[in-house]
Parts: structure tokens; C-alpha cells; sequence
């Protein structure tokens, strides 16, 4: 079948299986590997990219599905040369260790901050809740949401 796709402001014309994944689209004809493939059945979450702008995991969504859809994975958060202030802040204040749930991390964390600027620490933990870390034990991913739910604010990105 055949699929447009615009991934991080780049437009794809392609030819796909139906069956396809998102997510092997993304890797293996798109080149982003920030997309990480963890458990194919929706369960860890790093996966996660914005499908119009709303956190899907992209092991259970068709190629097909996404057909005339903007994609942004977490190499399309950056602007210039300048990381989000998701990405500064997971930086900031160590959210990250192994860094391979990372992606789907910042990802389902832009979609809450999308549409709640300001929450609170369980908010932020709910909202997460299908995100799976082995190494941090979340709390500095929460600690890294509120940081950038401030700088965010103030009227970055």
C-alpha cells in the first residue's frame, strides 16, 4: 500500500506492507532509531512518538494507519540545534540513565504537558504510568517533567 507520512517536518512516499509496524517504519526505512522497539505489545512504552500531535505507541499502530499523518519522533523535539526543554531537563536533572526508554519517556511527557501545563507530581505519575524504566526508579523522570513544565512556562518552545 501506499503511504505519506510527514516524520519530524520530512515528507515520506512510500510503498508499504499492510501489516507493517509504525515503529519498523520509522527505524528501518526512516532512519530514527531515538524509536525504540521493547516489548511489541504496548506495554514498556518506548515506542512512544506523536501521531498528530498525541503520544501513540508505534508497536501497535500500521504504517498504514498513519497514512497523511505528521509524525514527530524524539530527534523532532529539537529546533536549530537546541534541545526541548523535555530533553534539557531529563538531562538536567538525570531522568535518564540507560537512556532506552528515554524517548517514550519525553515523548508521553510532551503529550501531558500538552494538555496539562502544570501538573502535579501524581498527575505526572499517572500520566507515565504506561511507560516502563528498569534503572531510575521515576523519581527523577518526575522530577524532570516539573523542570521542564517550568521552563515551558516561561515561554520556551
Amino acid at each position: 500500500m501506499k503511504v505519506q507520512l510527514t516524520i519530524n517536518g520530512r515528507r515520506f512516499d512510500r510503498e508499504v506492507e499492510p501489516r507493517q509496524l509504525l515503529v519498523h517504519f520509522l527505524r528501518d526505512l526512516g532512519g530514527l532509531t531515538g524509536t525504540k522497539v521493547g516489548c511489541d505489545t504496548s506495554q514498556c512504552g518506548a515506542c512512544t512518538v506523536l501521531l498528530d500531535g498525541v503520544a501513540v505507541k508505534s508497536c501497535t499502530c500500521l504504517t498504514v494507519q498513519a497514512d497523511g499523518c505528521q509524525v514527530t519522533t524524539v530527534e523532532g523535539l529539537s529546533r536549530d540545534g537546541k534541545l526541548h526543554p523535555l530533553q534539557e531537563a531529563f538531562w538536567n536533572k538525570h531522568g535518564l540513565q540507560c537512556g532506552y526508554c528515554t524517548p517514550g519517556m519525553i515523548l508521553a511527557s510532551h503529550e501531558l504537558l500538552r494538555t496539562n501545563p502544570d501538573p502535579s507530581e501524581p498527575e505526572i505519575r499517572h500520566a507515565l504510568e504506561g511507560n516502563m524504566c528498569r534503572c531510575t526508579g521515576y523519581q527523577n523522570i518526575v522530577r524532570s517533567v516539573k523542570e521542564a513544565a517550568k521552563t515551558m512556562a516561561g515561554g520556551s518552545q
